[in-house]
């Protein structure tokens, strides 16, 4: 059992997944109003990756996983908690993660969703290392994964040019030196016209009069930019000032994949070089709360061990936040 002494949440491992099917844009240009050179200056991306139908959250969850434990040799009968960050669960009930237990037959794991939209990730990697730093948990899985496309009217361009499907873990660990350093998380209830899916909840359940236009996802992109690059930006200056840290120290910023004019944005706002701001949604587009586990991922060998992340997110209801780690790996 632990001793008294304390103890830091670390990642000790990483994997990804994402699906092998294209939606490029030269696809989109087929069946709606919009051309590859519109897409690529409002949003730097090219393609994203699409789920085959049949196929849920937890599939791409589980290749997540499975990717992780097969590179690190990590055992999943050490699983001790498991966080899945979604805003596509497979089903209303039971929990995706439960549904993910099921299929890698774990049994006795605490297992639990969170759902914070595109901000989702974070919170999972919040509470997972407020787990292991509790010294109850030793091994703790946070995933984020979305199949976001189910909920996207392929026909509407304010919203099929944007969003991908795909899936991140990471492990955490307890290690008496700092991993995971500080978290901001916030939100405010003010964003829900602006950015949503209203149908198949309990206020519109698709079993009551003709509420299947509302399955889609829908959003005001203006206003939901402009409150992107504000909120991320400040949440990024503030756990940096809390925490006595330099932007000039931070070797990575990893934003949420959202658009490519948001994180560059950010970047200015907070005045980190455009070098040092990671991205890859010219290939995923958003994938919800797989961004930035996907973007650190893709990055695991480009990111050196002990570079100091800055990581920030911003998504529906609103939410948003930014998170400080060390990098351990």
């Amino acid at each position: 059992m632990y001793t008294d002494k304390q103890l830091y949440a670390q990642i000790t491992a990483i994997g990804g997944y994402v699906p092998d099917n294209r939606r490029t844009n030269a696809d989109l240009e087929k069946i709606s109003d919009t051309t590859d050179d519109w897409i690529i200056k409002r949003t730097g991306i090219k393609e994203r990756r699409i789920l085959e139908d049949g196929k849920a959250t937890s599939d791409m969850a589980v290749l997540a996983l499975e990717n992780l434990i097969s590179t690190y040799n990590k055992k999943l009968e050490d699983i001790d908690a498991l966080i899945i960050a979604t805003s596509s669960p497979d089903m209303p009930m039971p929990s995706t993660a439960n549904i993910i237990c099921g299929k890698l037959n774990l049994d006795n794991v605490w297992a639990f969703d969170i759902n914070a939209a595109c901000s989702g990730f974070l919170y999972a990697l919040e509470m997972g290392a407020t787990l292991v730093e509790s010294k109850k948990y030793k091994n703790v899985v946070v995933i984020g994964a979305d199949k976001i496309s189910a909920y996207v009217d392929v026909l509407d361009r304010s919203t099929n040019i944007l969003f991908g499907d795909g899936a991140g873990a990471i492990w955490l660990e307890p290690h008496p030196t700092q991993g995971i350093i500080d978290a901001l998380l916030l939100s405010n209830g003010k964003g829900q016209e602006y950015l949503n899916i209203e149908g198949g909840g309990s206020l519109y359940p698709f079993n009551i009069g003709n509420n299947q236009p509302k399955q889609y996802l829908k959003q005001d992109g203006k206003v939901v930019f402009k409150n992107a690059v504000r909120s991320m930006s400040e949440a990024c200056l503030s756990i940096l000032e809390r925490n006595n840290i330099n932007i000039d120290n931070v070797n990575w910023l990893v934003p949420h994949q959202a658009n490519k004019r948001i994180i560059d944005a950010v970047g200015k706002e907070i005045g980190i070089a455009e070098e040092k701001a990671l991205n890859n949604i010219a290939y995923y587009g958003n994938t919800i709360a797989a961004t930035i586990p996907l973007c650190l991922w893709e990055n695991k060998d480009r990111i050196k061990k002990d570079d100091l992340l800055l990581l920030t997110a911003f998504g529906a209801g609103f939410s948003w936040g930014a998170s400080l780690l060390k990098w351990t790996l």
